[in-house]
């Protein structure tokens, strides 16, 4: 019988913000996909104030790779600890867990532990699960102080919104107007150039570029994760200025037994940087100021988008 063997990693980095505030933002997975470069799109199973289950999408060694972990939040401790259930080859078990130690003069030391064995546990496979460790860790960290230095609230830097639209037609068609992302040079007004690779089923790359309201011509990059026929997640991977992080979800959601009352939801999570808002909006613009302008931006490509899918979904069904 083959053995392995259980390897241990431990990364830190001191903070200039509370512990609780830290752990607030490891605490709440929703938000991952906007505040860790990483990660991609993140789906809860199950959730109580205390445990939770979700399958959380990643880039790992330049791939898009999925896995389900439960979770343990301890925010008496300031603890969350955290094992995959299925992992990923060549991951054969992963786990591990977040810590914050509160030191002198408000600053914090974050620890992320992790503990996993290989498929093989050959040195090369070995070193390939560290490499992964060693790069993504560190990201996540440095992204995790950078929001927490900031010197505002999280819960002013990040913003959620949703937006909804009935169909007359079938949520599929809709989805499939969403997917074919490859079309919309063609089939939206404010998209004038498309390139989109699939790297592996389900798995895309989108980069467009979008024209707004005043000719002005900006260039976006996104990886998409695509579940026929439910959901689209997207993470865009150099978002703008005004913002550190900016995920979404679009949503497909049929009528009652397949009848009328069809439903398409627009989802976005975005981390603003205060240190831009100046320098995007103007002097004298604060926090509120962005998020008003980051809702309308956002919610006004969705719209026209969700609007066009809608026209589709209804002309198919026609």
């Amino acid at each position: 019988m083959e053995t392995t063997h259980e390897h241990r990693t431990e990364h830190t980095r001191v903070v200039a913000a509370p512990p609780r505030v830290l752990y607030g933002l490891v605490a709440d997975v929703t938000v991952w996909p906007a505040l860790f470069g990483p990660s991609v799109h993140v789906r809860h199973l199950e959730r109580s104030e205390r445990a939770e289950r979700f399958e959380l999408w990643a880039t790992v060694n330049g791939e898009v790779s999925s896995w389900v972990s439960r979770r343990t939040l301890d925010p008496d401790r300031l603890r969350v600890t955290f094992r995959q259930e299925v992992s990923q080859p060549p991951i054969a078990s992963m786990g591990g867990e977040w810590l914050f130690r509160e030191l002198p003069g408000g600053h914090t030391e974050v620890v992320l532990r992790h503990s996993f064995s290989a498929v093989d546990d050959s040195p090369e496979t070995v070193a390939r699960v560290n490499a992964a460790l060693d790069r993504n860790s560190p990201e996540e960290l440095a992204a995790l102080g950078r929001t927490a230095e900031c010197g505002h609230a999280p819960e002013d830097m990040v913003l959620t919104f949703t937006d909804t639209v009935e169909l007359s037609g079938a949520a599929a068609d809709a989805y499939a107007f969403v997917a074919r992302a490859d079309l919309w040079a063609d089939r939206l007004p404010h998209v004038d150039r498309v390139r989109l690779a699939e790297p592996a089923p389900g798995v895309q790359d989108l980069e467009m570029d979008t024209v707004t309201a005043d000719g002005a011509r900006h260039t976006t990059r996104s990886v998409r994760v695509c579940r026929a026929p439910e959901w689209i997640a997207y993470k865009q991977l150099v978002p703008p200025k005004l913002l550190l992080g900016h995920s979404g979800l679009w949503t497909f959601t049929e009528g009652p037994e397949g009848g009328e009352g069809a439903v398409l939801t627009s989802r976005h999570t975005v981390v603003i940087d205060p240190d831009a808002v100046a320098a995007v909006l103007g002097a004298g613009r604060d926090l509120a100021d962005a998020r008003k302008f980051v809702r309308e931006a956002l919610g006004r490509n969705s719209a026209t988008t969700m609007a066009y899918a809608a026209k589709y979904a209804a002309r198919t069904e026609g």
